[in-house]
């Protein structure tokens, strides 16, 4: 059998590992909004270079307006709404959580594929979110002073991680959507497609933010950020290993694989995150947040047995 689609799945769960990280560090420093507009330009300056060495041309050629139309729409919910409410969790609650709280992501696009796709959903997919839900529960309850169950997370942080998730799934497949209206005909490499469609993604993204950073009045931290060298460094990573590389391969695995399959894998990164967020940030790593991280992932991946 052919596993392509599911070897890319697992390598984008390291590049959103690292993303993840540089992203925490990247949105303290910079601020969420300022980081995300120049992580969509850079994007789409490493799209444009790519579609030079590989076609001769800065813009891809796509030849569907009906897929340039639902790209826009993957961008404005995966990019703008999602990204920023990632971002967001990240300063409030962390990378690590903000990760784990993610695994919902498959969830999300499991029943947006069963909504538009036809894909369907078994009987395993009402257990697999309540298993998620308890990975994520086990982590982020506790026993409280005064109640039996206490949140020991910011409700806003939660909140931001939980439209995060939502919004990444609902995106991937609205990604899949997009990428099936591209032409048999094109002269595009098949190759090529995942990160064409990334392009028109990301001029929602710098679109959306830029709009979001003028009228929020905080284009003084833009022009701030383009003259610090280290935060600018950690742009340049971040967009390397997520809007560029990550979801550029996160594309190309839900065209060679079901949507739920390749979030399935994509999921591991809350227990790939465990060490690096330890070693970086000085995160105590418990038995309540290993066992919490492996559980959601197991749940996660009970979409892909009732595949």
């Amino acid at each position: 059998m052919n596993y392509t689609g599911e070897l890319i799945s697992i390598g984008v769960a390291f590049s959103w590992t690292a993303t993840a990280l540089l992203s925490e560090f990247g949105s303290k420093r910079l601020g969420n909004l300022t980081l995300n507009v120049l992580r969509m330009v850079l994007a789409l300056v490493f799209s444009a270079v790519l579609f030079v060495c590989a076609t001769g041309s800065m813009v891809p050629d796509v030849g569907s307006s009906a897929a340039i139309g639902w790209m826009l729409l993957s961008g404005l919910v995966g990019y703008v709404i999602g990204d920023f409410c990632l971002f967001q969790c990240y300063i409030i609650i962390g990378s690590r959580l903000g990760q784990l709280f993610m695994t919902l992501a498959p969830l999300a696009a499991a029943f947006m594929a069963w909504l538009t796709l036809g894909e369907q959903m078994t009987s395993l997919s009402l257990v697999a979110m309540m298993v998620t839900l308890a990975g994520i529960g086990i982590t982020i309850l506790g026993r409280g002073e005064h109640h039996l169950v206490s949140l020991h997370l910011p409700l806003r942080g939660v909140a931001f991680a939980m439209a995060a998730a939502v919004c990444q799934g609902v995106g991937l497949v609205l990604s899949k959507i997009g990428m099936d209206h591209y032409p048999a005909t094109t002269a595009m490499p098949a190759w090529l497609v995942p990160f064409s469609a990334n392009f028109f993604r990301c001029i929602a993204g710098v679109t959306g933010f830029t709009l979001l950073l003028f009228l929020r009045g905080e284009q003084g931290q833009l022009r701030h950020a383009m003259r610090d060298g280290k935060g600018m460094s950690v742009a340049l990573a971040t967009t390397l290993f997520g809007p560029f590389i990550g979801v550029g391969f996160s594309l190309m695995a839900v065209r060679y694989t079901a949507a739920g399959i390749a979030s399935t894998l994509m999921a591991m990164t809350p227990i790939i995150i465990l060490l690096p967020s330890h070693w970086l940030f000085h995160e105590r790593i418990t038995w309540r947040a290993v066992v919490g991280a492996a559980i959601s992932v197991v749940g996660v991946a009970l979409f892909f047995l009732g595949e």
